[in-house]
């Protein structure tokens, strides 16, 4: 037995809700799962990407400083 309600049945208003609720946790936990990802991502590159800033701040930079010195004395 179910109430009719300005014709609409109460099993239908609480079955619409309940499926909105799920579509709505759903999403919810779908975008935590992919912030963890990404943290765990971060955590384990952490030391890769630093090095990398290292690498690049002595070698490359050395390089560009060089070859900017070398064309600037042509110029004097």
């Amino acid at each position: 037995m179910t109430l009719i309600v300005m014709g609409v049945s109460i099993m239908f208003l609480i079955k619409n809700f309940d499926e909105k609720g799920q579509g709505s946790a759903e999403m919810i936990l779908l975008i935590g799962g992919m912030i963890v990802i990404v943290l765990i991502a971060i955590y384990f590159y952490k030391d890769y990407l630093l090095g990398i800033g290292e690498e690049m701040n002595s070698t490359e930079i050395a390089k560009v400083n060089n070859a900017i010195e070398n064309i600037s004395s042509k110029f004097d």
